[in-house]
């Protein structure tokens, strides 16, 4: 093909980009772009090396096999949420974890990976990537998502935010800091989950998150009951999650050792620092 020829195609290519942003298709699968095509004269034998050759050029990002999203070097568009990737890479979605607290204003620290709370079985992984849990997250847009997945029953408390130009789902406060109860790693450790329970304060939803917490298991009943005694909430508010029943005692940081006073009226074991314990 002359230089000309390829020219006039890459200028096609260009205006496919223009269209599906235009029609506000900032994330689109192939696909999409198959049936648009024709609408910028883009043949549907070549969409596939027009895909390839716009990702080349940076016009379009590849999410995973099939996705992309519009470069923000596209004149006149705005970089897409690193958020709203997120609900496209998996279905159902909500950020999670750190990226919650952080969004909340729960946690003065800056996540360095996405969390996503997620049902899917099947999720991205980086290519070449050993069936197990990655640890390092999947790439996409130039950062790191790591998906947590749950059961069905347990994917729940979510609402719908705004992150840049698009609604989110997003774990609420109450949800993301009994998040933190059961998977401190995730959420900076079990010393930051202390902070963002104390940062939440007097906003904090008790009948929310008590009602919640059993439903992430008894364990994380009792954690929440052991937090919010040190927090001053009265006795008989706590009963119900007292009265829970439990087999043996729990670690209060589920990251951490097996070691430190055991507290009977939560079957907690406080495994924390004494500054922590204070």
């Amino acid at each position: 093909m002359s230089d000309r020829g390829k020219m006039k195609r890459s200028s096609i290519g260009v205006e496919l980009v223009r269209l599906l942003w235009s029609e506000g298709h900032r994330i689109f699968p192939i696909s999409l772009a198959r049936e648009l095509g024709p609408r910028v004269g883009l043949k549907d034998s070549y969409v596939t090396e027009a895909l390839y050759h716009l990702r080349r050029q940076g016009w379009i990002i590849s999410l995973r096999r099939g996705l992309y999203a519009v470069s923000s070097s596209v004149p006149g568009t705005t970089p897409v949420h690193e958020f709203e990737i997120a609900m496209a890479l998996v279905e159902p979605a909500a950020i999670s974890h750190w990226s919650a607290l952080h969004y909340h204003g729960l946690t003065e620290q800056t996540p360095r990976k996405v969390f996503v709370l997620t049902t899917k079985a099947a999720v991205p992984r980086p290519r070449g990537a050993k069936a197990e849990k990655s640890v390092s997250g999947y790439p996409a847009g130039g950062l790191s998502y790591q998906f947590v997945q749950v059961t069905p029953a347990r994917f729940f408390g979510t609402e719908s935010v705004w992150a840049g130009e698009a609604r989110v789902n997003m774990t609420d406060p109450e949800r993301t800091l009994l998040d933190g109860l059961s998977m401190p790693q995730y959420c900076g450790d079990f010393a930051e989950v202390l902070h963002a329970f104390d940062a939440r304060g007097a906003d904090l939803k008790l009948d929310k998150i008590m009602a919640y917490a059993p439903r992430l298991g008894e364990a994380v009943a009792k954690r929440l009951g052991w937090v919010l005694e040190k927090q001053g909430v009265r006795p008989a508010r706590l009963r119900a999650l007292q009265e829970l029943p439990i087999e043996g005692y729990r670690k209060l940081d589920p990251t951490g050792p097996r070691q430190g006073p055991y507290n009977r009226r939560w079957m907690i074991q406080e495994n924390l620092p004494g500054r922590l314990l204070a």
